[in-house]
């Protein structure tokens, strides 16, 4: 649906529209004293062509996507990829080598085990000998990537899940197409991955919210942070959507250590990530979720780009936020 708001005096035009992607809702905004003359209807077309292609690539639900066929594909046989595919899978490996693994693309077999990949939803915690014949099949090193974008396994129960990643992608491709039509000031998100370029009606930073980690958060409950952003990404990761509980009362959500082969247990309910785009946002905050606010936190002051807010846990329903260094001037509006 194509929305263009009624606008306050001084504002500029914006035009608005949503739809479904990755399982996800995404939304586009493009602001500006041209969008309502613009051929948004053929805009849109292109945009929701160029998430179809991203999930024809990498999505681990679609049975003949590039990355499902990969993850049927035999051992020692190079599988041709899509140069996209390729690219992300170079930030992937680079970001799991970077990370000492705790971001890994290989988890696929784990995810599954538990529950919460494409195979079936009933999530209950495995018996140890499934989970080490899972783990068997996991890690990086059973992986490699050719220059000619040829990807090859020396298992045979090696399998790809990117939805740590493929999504912030998305997201970027999203902007890519509307600044190759001159919309530089825009907004585009999928589920949580957010990526702002210019300014917004008002002709300020954009405000990205960022919610509590709590499971029943809704539309109109407080934020716990605002952040102002222009020409950057932002995405969080937490505990709170997917998740089950033991009866030991362990919260077990999808985010995984694929040093153990289980959901991560610390005392973060969520990490949110800014980063000049949205893959990168998107990756980090997953790994800084597995590493945890202490590991997480020294990993993401060296990485000079980018910033971290972690919401810990304090009691039910109550949070304590810790930001890194660089965080505090993203939310003054100065990115």
């Amino acid at each position: 649906m194509l929305l263009a708001s009624s606008l306050l005096p001084g504002e500029l035009p914006v035009v608005t529209w949503e739809g479904h992607t990755m399982g996800s809702v995404y939304t586009v905004k493009i602001v500006g004293t041209n969008v309502t003359s613009a051929p948004v209807e053929a805009l849109k077309a292109e945009v929701e062509q160029r998430l179809r292609e991203v999930n024809r690539q990498m999505s681990h639900y679609q049975p003949g996507s590039e990355l499902s066929q990969f993850n049927r594909a035999p051992a020692h046989t190079p599988f041709k990829v899509s140069p996209e595919f390729a690219r992300v899978m170079r930030f992937a490996i680079a970001l799991n080598r970077r990370s000492a693994g705790a971001f890994d693309p290989t988890l696929g077999p784990v995810v599954n085990l538990w529950g919460f990949g494409e195979k079936t939803d009933q999530r209950t915690i495995p018996a140890e000998a499934d989970l080490r014949v899972a783990l068997a099949n996991t890690g990086i090193g059973h992986l490699t990537l050719t220059a000619s974008d040829e990807l090859v396994k020396d298992v045979p129960g090696l399998t790809l899940n990117l939805s740590g990643v493929a999504k912030g992608f998305g997201v970027d491709e999203m902007v890519r197409v509307l600044l190759g039509h001159g919309f530089t000031n825009c907004y585009a998100s999928v589920a949580g991955e957010v990526r702002v370029h210019g300014c917004n009606p008002r002709g300020t930073n954009w405000l990205i919210g960022i919610s509590a980690p709590l499971p029943h958060w809704r539309d109109g409950d407080p934020m716990t942070a605002v952040v102002s952003l222009s020409n950057q990404a932002i995405s969080t990761s937490g505990d709170y959507q997917q998740f089950f509980v033991d009866p030991d009362g362990r919260r077990l959500s999808h985010l995984f250590d694929g040093r153990t082969g289980w959901p991560v247990q610390h005392d973060v309910g969520s990490v949110s990530v800014v980063a000049p785009d949205g893959i990168t946002a998107d990756a980090l905050a997953t790994t800084l979720f597995v590493l945890g606010r202490e590991e997480g936190m020294r990993f993401i002051e060296a990485w000079t780009n980018a910033a971290a807010l972690f919401l810990v846990r304090e009691a039910e329903g109550r949070f304590r936020t810790v930001p890194s260094s660089r965080f505090p001037a993203l939310t003054s509006g100065q990115p």
